[in-house]
C-alpha cells in the first residue's frame, strides 16, 4: 500500500486513523484533496475555467500531477465536483405548507448558492463552455439544473395537491421563472439581493404560475 505525500509541510496530517486499503492501491489523502479542492478556487478566480489547467491547480496545491489526476480525470471534473458541493442536489424540496412560503425558500436556498464564491467564479464560464461542447453541457445539467428540478417538481406536486395549482403545471415553468430573474440579478448583474427583493419576487412567482395555462406551462 502506498501514500501520497502532504500537499504542504505547513498542513498537518488528519487526526483519524489511515482506513486499509488493498494491497498496492494509494491512500487518497483528505488534506491532499481539501487542498486540491482550495486550488481550484484560487486558480478559477485567478484565470477563470477556459485558462484553468491541472498543472496550474497542481502547482497552486503544492502537490504533483498525479495526486490530481488520482481524484479526477480531467479538470472540468474537478470544477463540477466543486459545483456539486454547493449545488441543492439532494436537498429536499421546501414544506412550509403555502405556495408562497415555499417559493420563497427555494429562492432563498437558490440566493445562499449563487452568493458562494465558487458559483460566480465558475458558473458563468461553465455556461460558456457548455454551448461549445455537448458533454460539458450534459454534466454541468446534472450538477445544477437536476437537484433545482426535483425541489420544483416537489412544490408544484405539493401546491397542486393543496388545491392552489391546476394539474399540468411543469416544474421548468417554475424554476423559469423564479431562477432565471435571481440568476440574471445576482450573476450578470451583480447587484445584491436583499429579503424584501426575494418576497416580491415569490409574490410574483406564484402569481405567474397561477396564471399560466397548463397545457402552455409543458
Amino acid at each position: 500500500m502506498t501514500t501520497e505525500p502532504a500537499a504542504s509541510a505547513s498542513t498537518p496530517a488528519p487526526a483519524a486513523a489511515p482506513r486499509r486499503a488493498p494491497a498496492g492501491a494509494a491512500v487518497l489523502r483528505e488534506d491532499v484533496t481539501e487542498a486540491i479542492r482550495a486550488a481550484v478556487v484560487a486558480e478559477l478566480a485567478a484565470v477563470g475555467f477556459a485558462r484553468m489547467s491541472i498543472e496550474g491547480v497542481a502547482r497552486r496545491a503544492g502537490v504533483g500531477k498525479t495526486a490530481v489526476y488520482r481524484r479526477w480525470k480531467s479538470k472540468l471534473h474537478l470544477v463540477l465536483d466543486l459545483v456539486e458541493a454547493f449545488a441543492v442536489d439532494g436537498l429536499p424540496a421546501p414544506a412550509t405548507g403555502s405556495l408562497y412560503g415555499d417559493v420563497r425558500a427555494l429562492l432563498e436556498v437558490m440566493s445562499h448558492v449563487l452568493r458562494h464564491p465558487v458559483a460566480s467564479a465558475v458558473i458563468p464560464d461553465l455556461l460558456v463552455e457548455a454551448a461549445r461542447n455537448p458533454e460539458i453541457a450534459e454534466a454541468v445539467r446534472g450538477a445544477l439544473l437536476d437537484g433545482q428540478r426535483r425541489m420544483a417538481e416537489g412544490i408544484v406536486a405539493e401546491a397542486v395537491s393543496r388545491g392552489e395549482l391546476p394539474e399540468g403545471i411543469h416544474a421548468d415553468h417554475a424554476l423559469d421563472l423564479a431562477i432565471g430573474p435571481l440568476y440574471w440579478r445576482q450573476v450578470i448583474v451583480r447587484d445584491a439581493v436583499t429579503g424584501p427583493h426575494l418576497d416580491t419576487l415569490a409574490r410574483q412567482v406564484v402569481a405567474g404560475l397561477k396564471e399560466a395555462p397548463a397545457d402552455a406551462a409543458q
